[in-house]
Protein backbone atom coordinates (compact mmCIF):
# COMPACT_ATOMS: atom_id res chain seq x y z
CA UNK A 1 0.00 0.00 0.00
CA UNK A 2 1.17 3.56 -0.72
CA UNK A 3 2.62 5.47 1.70
CA UNK A 4 0.80 8.96 2.33
CA UNK A 5 3.37 11.71 2.00
CA UNK A 6 2.67 14.60 4.69
CA UNK A 7 3.94 16.77 2.02
CA UNK A 8 2.00 18.29 -0.56
CA UNK A 9 4.70 18.87 -2.95
CA UNK A 10 7.15 15.87 -3.96
CA UNK A 11 10.24 17.11 -6.24
CA UNK A 12 12.09 14.97 -8.63
CA UNK A 13 15.75 15.47 -8.45
CA UNK A 14 17.77 17.23 -5.67
CA UNK A 15 20.09 19.27 -8.16
CA UNK A 16 20.82 23.06 -8.15
CA UNK A 17 16.70 23.60 -9.77
CA UNK A 18 15.18 21.20 -7.53
CA UNK A 19 17.09 22.29 -4.28
CA UNK A 20 16.46 26.19 -5.48
CA UNK A 21 12.36 25.27 -6.01
CA UNK A 22 12.20 23.50 -2.62
CA UNK A 23 13.49 26.74 -0.76
CA UNK A 24 10.85 28.68 -2.08
CA UNK A 25 8.47 26.63 -1.13
CA UNK A 26 9.82 25.10 2.44
CA UNK A 27 7.55 27.92 3.97
CA UNK A 28 4.08 26.97 2.68
CA UNK A 29 4.55 23.02 2.09
CA UNK A 30 5.89 20.20 3.53
CA UNK A 31 8.58 19.46 0.59
CA UNK A 32 9.82 16.22 -0.65
CA UNK A 33 12.39 15.94 -2.43
CA UNK A 34 13.56 12.38 -4.54
CA UNK A 35 16.94 11.94 -5.56
CA UNK A 36 19.02 8.68 -5.82
CA UNK A 37 22.17 10.37 -5.26
CA UNK A 38 22.99 13.21 -2.44
CA UNK A 39 21.72 16.76 -2.93
CA UNK A 40 23.36 19.20 -4.51
CA UNK A 41 26.21 16.43 -5.50
CA UNK A 42 25.94 18.03 -9.21
CA UNK A 43 26.98 21.68 -7.92
CA UNK A 44 30.34 20.76 -6.60
CA UNK A 45 32.02 20.21 -10.08
CA UNK A 46 30.38 23.20 -11.62
CA UNK A 47 33.24 26.08 -12.76
CA UNK A 48 35.66 23.53 -12.38
CA UNK A 49 34.90 23.60 -8.24
CA UNK A 50 34.45 26.93 -7.67
CA UNK A 51 30.53 27.31 -9.03
CA UNK A 52 30.28 29.77 -11.70
CA UNK A 53 26.85 30.94 -10.31
CA UNK A 54 25.48 33.28 -13.39
CA UNK A 55 26.89 35.23 -15.46
CA UNK A 56 26.63 39.23 -15.46
CA UNK A 57 23.82 40.14 -17.90
CA UNK A 58 21.37 41.55 -16.92
CA UNK A 59 18.89 42.55 -19.82
CA UNK A 60 17.22 39.38 -20.03
CA UNK A 61 17.02 39.15 -23.81
CA UNK A 62 20.72 39.30 -24.40
CA UNK A 63 21.11 37.09 -21.88
CA UNK A 64 18.56 34.53 -23.39
CA UNK A 65 20.91 34.94 -26.27
CA UNK A 66 23.59 32.29 -24.85
CA UNK A 67 21.05 29.35 -24.84
CA UNK A 68 21.35 27.56 -28.19
CA UNK A 69 17.87 25.91 -27.20
CA UNK A 70 15.15 27.78 -25.37
CA UNK A 71 15.79 31.29 -26.07
CA UNK A 72 12.52 32.70 -26.29
CA UNK A 73 11.03 30.41 -23.83
CA UNK A 74 13.48 32.12 -21.10
CA UNK A 75 12.29 35.63 -22.38
CA UNK A 76 9.46 35.50 -19.73
CA UNK A 77 11.22 33.24 -17.44
CA UNK A 78 14.21 35.18 -16.73
CA UNK A 79 12.44 38.85 -16.87
CA UNK A 80 11.09 37.44 -13.84
CA UNK A 81 13.79 36.27 -11.84
CA UNK A 82 16.98 37.75 -13.30
CA UNK A 83 20.95 37.70 -12.66
CA UNK A 84 20.74 40.03 -10.12
CA UNK A 85 17.87 38.12 -8.50
CA UNK A 86 19.90 35.32 -8.17
CA UNK A 87 22.91 37.54 -7.05
CA UNK A 88 20.41 38.18 -4.06
CA UNK A 89 19.26 34.91 -3.25
CA UNK A 90 22.95 33.87 -2.61
CA UNK A 91 23.62 36.83 -0.67
CA UNK A 92 20.50 36.07 1.37
CA UNK A 93 21.92 32.67 2.08
CA UNK A 94 25.06 33.79 3.54
CA UNK A 95 26.91 33.35 -0.44
CA UNK A 96 29.37 36.48 -1.20
CA UNK A 97 29.69 37.12 -4.62
CA UNK A 98 31.84 38.64 -7.37
CA UNK A 99 32.42 39.68 -11.23
CA UNK A 100 35.41 38.12 -12.55
CA UNK A 101 36.18 40.58 -16.18
CA UNK A 102 34.79 38.22 -18.68
CA UNK A 103 31.38 38.77 -16.41
CA UNK A 104 31.53 35.37 -14.61
CA UNK A 105 30.28 35.31 -11.28
CA UNK A 106 31.67 33.64 -8.52
CA UNK A 107 31.43 32.70 -4.88
CA UNK A 108 33.77 35.10 -3.09
CA UNK A 109 35.72 31.73 -1.33
CA UNK A 110 35.46 30.11 -4.94
CA UNK A 111 34.62 27.47 -3.34
CA UNK A 112 31.79 24.94 -4.86
CA UNK A 113 31.67 23.26 -1.27
CA UNK A 114 30.49 26.07 0.39
CA UNK A 115 28.03 27.25 -1.55
CA UNK A 116 26.51 24.01 -1.68
CA UNK A 117 26.90 23.99 2.80
CA UNK A 118 25.22 27.27 2.99
CA UNK A 119 22.64 26.37 0.53
CA UNK A 120 21.30 23.22 2.24
CA UNK A 121 21.41 24.83 5.65
CA UNK A 122 18.69 27.27 4.10
CA UNK A 123 16.32 24.31 2.80
CA UNK A 124 16.44 22.87 6.42
CA UNK A 125 12.63 22.43 6.49
CA UNK A 126 12.74 20.21 3.01
CA UNK A 127 12.87 16.63 3.76
CA UNK A 128 15.22 14.32 1.46
CA UNK A 129 14.31 10.52 0.61
CA UNK A 130 17.20 9.28 -1.15
CA UNK A 131 15.52 6.87 -3.65
CA UNK A 132 15.27 7.20 -7.82
CA UNK A 133 11.69 7.45 -8.79
CA UNK A 134 10.76 4.89 -11.32
CA UNK A 135 7.47 5.94 -12.50
CA UNK A 136 4.43 8.46 -11.83
CA UNK A 137 1.58 6.28 -11.49
CA UNK A 138 -1.81 7.60 -11.78
CA UNK A 139 -3.11 9.43 -8.93
CA UNK A 140 0.43 11.12 -8.28
CA UNK A 141 1.92 7.85 -6.43
CA UNK A 142 5.22 7.86 -6.79
CA UNK A 143 6.70 4.62 -7.44
CA UNK A 144 10.59 4.32 -6.19
CA UNK A 145 13.53 1.40 -6.05
CA UNK A 146 12.07 0.74 -2.50
CA UNK A 147 8.37 2.23 -2.25
CA UNK A 148 5.74 4.01 -2.85
CA UNK A 149 4.53 7.17 -2.33
CA UNK A 150 1.59 10.13 -3.02
CA UNK A 151 1.52 13.36 -3.87
CA UNK A 152 -0.40 16.36 -4.82
CA UNK A 153 1.65 18.57 -6.81
CA UNK A 154 5.09 16.89 -8.62
CA UNK A 155 8.08 19.42 -9.86
CA UNK A 156 10.54 17.43 -12.18
CA UNK A 157 14.03 18.60 -12.11
CA UNK A 158 16.08 15.42 -12.66
CA UNK A 159 18.74 17.26 -14.65
CA UNK A 160 19.96 16.48 -18.69
CA UNK A 161 20.94 12.87 -18.18
CA UNK A 162 18.57 10.98 -16.59
CA UNK A 163 14.93 9.76 -15.58
CA UNK A 164 13.54 10.17 -19.57
CA UNK A 165 12.30 6.84 -19.39
CA UNK A 166 10.16 7.74 -16.50
CA UNK A 167 9.00 10.81 -18.03
CA UNK A 168 8.04 9.52 -21.46
CA UNK A 169 6.03 7.23 -19.69
CA UNK A 170 3.94 10.29 -18.45
CA UNK A 171 3.01 11.01 -21.96
CA UNK A 172 5.73 13.66 -22.21
CA UNK A 173 7.79 13.88 -26.13
CA UNK A 174 11.71 13.98 -24.76
CA UNK A 175 13.84 15.63 -27.69
CA UNK A 176 17.10 12.84 -28.23
CA UNK A 177 19.36 14.77 -25.76
CA UNK A 178 22.90 14.78 -27.53
CA UNK A 179 26.18 16.47 -25.55
CA UNK A 180 27.16 19.95 -25.63
CA UNK A 181 29.66 22.24 -24.32
CA UNK A 182 32.30 19.00 -25.07
CA UNK A 183 35.53 18.32 -26.36
CA UNK A 184 35.37 16.90 -30.23
CA UNK A 185 36.89 14.20 -32.26
CA UNK A 186 38.78 14.55 -35.39
CA UNK A 187 39.62 12.91 -38.08
CA UNK A 188 42.87 14.68 -38.17
CA UNK A 189 45.41 12.99 -35.85
CA UNK A 190 46.59 16.19 -33.54
CA UNK A 191 48.36 14.06 -30.79
CA UNK A 192 51.50 15.48 -31.81
CA UNK A 193 49.78 19.22 -31.10
CA UNK A 194 48.35 17.57 -27.79
CA UNK A 195 48.35 19.66 -24.75
CA UNK A 196 48.51 23.19 -27.41
CA UNK A 197 46.42 25.92 -26.96
CA UNK A 198 45.87 28.99 -29.31
CA UNK A 199 43.13 30.88 -30.11
CA UNK A 200 40.67 29.28 -27.66
CA UNK A 201 41.53 25.87 -29.07
CA UNK A 202 43.33 23.25 -27.58
CA UNK A 203 44.67 20.43 -29.23
CA UNK A 204 43.98 17.03 -27.41
CA UNK A 205 45.38 13.14 -28.20
CA UNK A 206 41.55 12.95 -29.52
CA UNK A 207 41.09 15.85 -31.58
CA UNK A 208 40.33 19.43 -30.23
CA UNK A 209 38.64 21.12 -27.11
CA UNK A 210 39.31 24.69 -25.01
CA UNK A 211 36.20 27.50 -24.90
CA UNK A 212 36.09 28.24 -28.31
CA UNK A 213 35.39 24.42 -29.03
CA UNK A 214 32.48 23.82 -26.43
CA UNK A 215 30.83 26.87 -27.52
CA UNK A 216 31.12 25.58 -31.29
CA UNK A 217 29.73 21.74 -29.98
CA UNK A 218 27.17 23.20 -28.43
CA UNK A 219 26.39 25.38 -31.29
CA UNK A 220 26.16 22.49 -33.95
CA UNK A 221 25.08 19.45 -31.06
CA UNK A 222 21.76 18.80 -32.78
CA UNK A 223 24.23 17.66 -36.53
CA UNK A 224 25.09 14.95 -37.75
CA UNK A 225 29.07 14.01 -38.30
CA UNK A 226 31.18 13.61 -39.87
CA UNK A 227 31.01 17.69 -40.51
CA UNK A 228 33.78 20.32 -41.44
CA UNK A 229 34.94 23.45 -39.39
CA UNK A 230 37.12 25.69 -40.50
CA UNK A 231 39.32 28.66 -38.30
CA UNK A 232 41.63 31.84 -39.30
CA UNK A 233 44.91 31.12 -37.24
CA UNK A 234 47.14 34.22 -39.18
CA UNK A 235 46.40 36.06 -35.71
CA UNK A 236 47.97 39.79 -36.91
CA UNK A 237 51.15 38.26 -39.23
CA UNK A 238 52.21 40.18 -42.12
CA UNK A 239 54.17 37.07 -43.33
CA UNK A 240 55.58 38.70 -46.62
CA UNK A 241 56.93 41.88 -44.34
CA UNK A 242 58.64 39.38 -42.00
CA UNK A 243 59.91 37.02 -44.37
CA UNK A 244 61.58 40.40 -45.66
CA UNK A 245 62.65 41.34 -42.27
CA UNK A 246 64.19 38.20 -41.33
CA UNK A 247 66.45 36.87 -44.21
CA UNK A 248 68.60 34.50 -42.34
CA UNK A 249 66.18 33.21 -39.98
CA UNK A 250 64.63 29.50 -40.60
CA UNK A 251 60.97 29.68 -41.59
CA UNK A 252 59.88 27.26 -38.91
CA UNK A 253 62.20 29.94 -35.94
CA UNK A 254 60.41 32.52 -37.84
CA UNK A 255 56.70 30.92 -37.28
CA UNK A 256 57.46 30.10 -34.00
CA UNK A 257 57.18 34.15 -32.94
CA UNK A 258 53.30 34.43 -34.06
CA UNK A 259 52.57 29.71 -33.08
CA UNK A 260 53.51 27.90 -30.69
CA UNK A 261 56.37 25.86 -31.90
CA UNK A 262 55.22 22.10 -32.11
CA UNK A 263 52.34 24.06 -34.27
CA UNK A 264 54.43 25.60 -36.52
CA UNK A 265 56.52 22.46 -37.43
CA UNK A 266 52.74 20.62 -37.49
CA UNK A 267 52.10 22.94 -40.34
CA UNK A 268 55.39 22.69 -41.99
CA UNK A 269 55.26 18.93 -42.29
CA UNK A 270 51.68 18.96 -43.47
CA UNK A 271 53.05 21.14 -46.46
CA UNK A 272 55.94 19.48 -47.48
CA UNK A 273 58.24 22.53 -46.90
CA UNK A 274 61.60 21.94 -45.15
CA UNK A 275 61.94 23.43 -41.25
CA UNK A 276 64.78 24.76 -42.16
CA UNK A 277 64.57 26.95 -45.24
CA UNK A 278 65.60 30.34 -44.68
CA UNK A 279 63.35 33.24 -44.88
CA UNK A 280 65.11 34.60 -48.17
CA UNK A 281 64.25 31.26 -49.88
CA UNK A 282 60.67 31.03 -49.16
CA UNK A 283 59.35 32.13 -52.54
CA UNK A 284 56.09 33.72 -52.98
CA UNK A 285 54.14 30.27 -53.66
CA UNK A 286 55.80 28.85 -50.29
CA UNK A 287 54.68 31.55 -48.48
CA UNK A 288 50.89 32.04 -49.93
CA UNK A 289 50.41 28.00 -49.08
CA UNK A 290 51.81 28.69 -45.45
CA UNK A 291 48.96 31.43 -45.13
CA UNK A 292 46.17 29.77 -47.02
CA UNK A 293 46.60 26.66 -44.21
CA UNK A 294 46.96 29.27 -41.28
CA UNK A 295 43.66 31.03 -43.00
CA UNK A 296 41.66 28.29 -43.71
CA UNK A 297 42.97 25.81 -41.31
CA UNK A 298 40.56 22.95 -42.04
CA UNK A 299 39.29 19.90 -39.25
CA UNK A 300 36.95 17.12 -39.67
CA UNK A 301 34.43 16.64 -36.89
CA UNK A 302 33.33 12.98 -36.48
CA UNK A 303 32.17 12.65 -32.63
CA UNK A 304 32.50 14.08 -29.09
CA UNK A 305 34.76 13.42 -26.37
CA UNK A 306 33.05 14.39 -22.63
CA UNK A 307 35.63 16.26 -21.33
CA UNK A 308 34.02 19.91 -20.77
CA UNK A 309 30.98 20.90 -18.68
CA UNK A 310 28.50 17.67 -18.20
CA UNK A 311 25.78 19.61 -20.29
CA UNK A 312 23.44 17.78 -22.42
CA UNK A 313 20.86 19.37 -25.58
CA UNK A 314 17.81 18.17 -25.42
CA UNK A 315 14.94 16.84 -23.00
CA UNK A 316 11.47 17.25 -22.42
CA UNK A 317 9.61 19.31 -25.10
CA UNK A 318 9.40 22.99 -24.67
CA UNK A 319 5.83 23.15 -26.73
CA UNK A 320 4.72 21.13 -23.70
CA UNK A 321 5.20 23.22 -20.89
CA UNK A 322 3.87 26.75 -20.06
CA UNK A 323 6.97 29.41 -20.54
CA UNK A 324 5.42 31.51 -17.50
CA UNK A 325 4.67 28.58 -14.81
CA UNK A 326 6.79 25.65 -16.18
CA UNK A 327 3.55 24.08 -15.56
CA UNK A 328 2.93 20.58 -17.77
CA UNK A 329 0.12 21.35 -20.66
CA UNK A 330 -0.50 17.38 -20.53
CA UNK A 331 -0.92 17.10 -17.15
CA UNK A 332 -1.91 19.62 -14.63
CA UNK A 333 -0.04 20.01 -11.17
CA UNK A 334 3.37 18.52 -13.16
CA UNK A 335 6.29 21.33 -13.28
CA UNK A 336 9.48 21.16 -14.50
CA UNK A 337 12.62 23.13 -14.23
CA UNK A 338 16.04 22.71 -15.01
CA UNK A 339 18.41 21.02 -17.11
CA UNK A 340 15.65 18.30 -17.38
CA UNK A 341 14.15 20.72 -20.40
CA UNK A 342 15.22 21.32 -23.90
CA UNK A 343 17.43 23.64 -22.57
CA UNK A 344 21.04 24.13 -22.60
CA UNK A 345 22.99 27.51 -22.25
CA UNK A 346 26.91 28.05 -23.23
CA UNK A 347 29.58 28.07 -20.90
CA UNK A 348 29.94 31.35 -18.26
CA UNK A 349 27.33 30.38 -15.36
CA UNK A 350 24.20 30.43 -17.98
CA UNK A 351 23.11 26.30 -17.52
CA UNK A 352 23.21 27.03 -13.78
CA UNK A 353 21.27 30.41 -14.26
CA UNK A 354 18.81 28.54 -15.91
CA UNK A 355 18.25 26.40 -13.37
CA UNK A 356 17.66 29.25 -10.92
CA UNK A 357 15.31 31.13 -12.82
CA UNK A 358 13.36 28.08 -14.00
CA UNK A 359 13.17 27.04 -10.70
CA UNK A 360 11.75 30.62 -9.13
CA UNK A 361 8.44 30.35 -11.47
CA UNK A 362 7.77 26.99 -11.01
CA UNK A 363 7.52 27.74 -7.26
CA UNK A 364 6.01 30.88 -7.48
CA UNK A 365 3.19 28.73 -10.13
CA UNK A 366 2.66 26.52 -7.35
CA UNK A 367 1.99 29.23 -4.70
CA UNK A 368 0.46 31.44 -6.48
CA UNK A 369 -2.32 28.70 -8.44
CA UNK A 370 -2.45 26.81 -4.22
CA UNK A 371 -3.53 30.23 -2.91
CA UNK A 372 -5.78 31.85 -5.39
CA UNK A 373 -8.36 29.64 -4.58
Amino acid sequence: MAQELKSKVAIIGGGPAGCMCAYFLQDKFDVTVFDKNSPLKTLLPTGGGRCNLAHAEYDFKELAKNYPRGEKFLYSVFSRFSTADTIDFFEKIGVKTYIQPDMRIFPVSNSAKEVRAKFLNSIKKVKFIKEEVLRINEGFTLETDSGAYKADIIVISTGGHSSYSMIEKTGHNIIEPRPALTGLRTKENFSSLAGVSMNGILFTHKGISGPVIYKISSQRARDNFPYKLEFDLTGDIDLQKELNANPHKSIKNLLTEFVPKSFAEFILDRLNINPDEKCHMVNGFVRDKIIDKLRHFNVTVTGTVPDGEVVTSGGVDLKEINPKTMESKLIPEIYFCGEVMDIDGFCGGFNLQNCWSTAYVAAQAVLEKAFSC
